[in-house]
């Protein structure tokens, strides 16, 4: 990430998401319980998921008791969040109006590397309510075995970088500095997970990041064969370092 242009430029990558909707939502992760308890301190907290995808995180979030309301501009993922009965707005956050409306909690989840960072929490800082937070969640699943360098072999030739986008994105020194200049404190809350991945499910994860979406279809082919061939038939062991960025907005 550092020595690309930023993804929320990237309106390609941005939009690869809504063709494969159905297939993002059946095998994109479900975050950690223990993070979305974290961000639901009352029943009926009001929260505001950014970038809300097919609504993974909101359902988790109504689940715990928040009242929600999802914006995502892509009409192909909002449809599959609004079957799972989340109140959803189609919209970029940039254009999004949010006509009065304030909120206790501004939710990014995987989401936060697809805006400009600090026109965005100037406009989370004015719609939260005094004392509200902003949450920036990701999911890092690394594969454990098999290790990086033998899935280098099954990305060579088709991705240079073939990590997860927000990588670097998260880091504190980077992320520290852009709350503290909107306005909040910041605490980074880390929950992990150890996980075990069948064969294609793996590969139904990996192939739902953008840079994967925006290969063409051929290309798409020879990667699952590859990926598939590197795991065998023993899948994947993984971990989860998952965590939250949670500002708090001062008085």
């Amino acid at each position: 990430m550092t020595d690309q242009a930023p993804l929320h430029r990237d309106t390609r990558r941005a939009g690869s998401f809504g063709a494969a909707a159905q297939r993002y939502d059946s095998h994109r992760p479900r975050y950690p319980e223990a993070m979305i308890a974290g961000l639901v301190d009352r029943r009926g907290a009001r929260v505001l998921d950014v970038g809300a995808g097919t609504g993974i995180a909101s359902r988790q979030l109504l689940d715990a008791g928040a009242e929600v309301l999802a914006v995502e501009p892509d009409s192909q993922m909002t449809r599959l969040a609004a079957d799972k009965g989340i109140d959803v707005e189609v919209s970029p956050f940039e254009s999004w109006d949010p006509a009065g409306r304030t909120f206790d909690v501004v939710v990014f989840a995987q989401s936060f590397h697809w805006v400009e960072p600090t026109s965005a929490l100037t406009k989370v800082a004015g719609v939260l309510r005094p004392g509200g937070r902003v949450a920036m969640l990701w999911n890092r699943i690394a594969s454990v075995r098999p290790s990086r360098e033998e899935f280098d072999a099954a990305y060579a030739g088709l991705l240079d970088d073939w990590r997860r986008p927000s990588v670097g994105v998260e880091d504190a020194d980077r992320i520290g500095p852009l709350l503290a200049g909107a306005g909040f404190t910041a605490e980074r809350r880390q929950f992990v997970e150890l996980l075990h991945y069948a064969p294609t499910d793996w590969v139904d994860l990996v192939t739902t990041y953008s840079n994967v979406l925006t290969l063409d279809p051929d290309a798409q082919a020879l990667l699952r064969r590859r990926l598939a061939d590197v795991i065998g038939d023993a899948g994947v062991d993984a971990r989860n370092d998952a965590l939250a960025v949670v500002g708090t907005l001062l008085d």
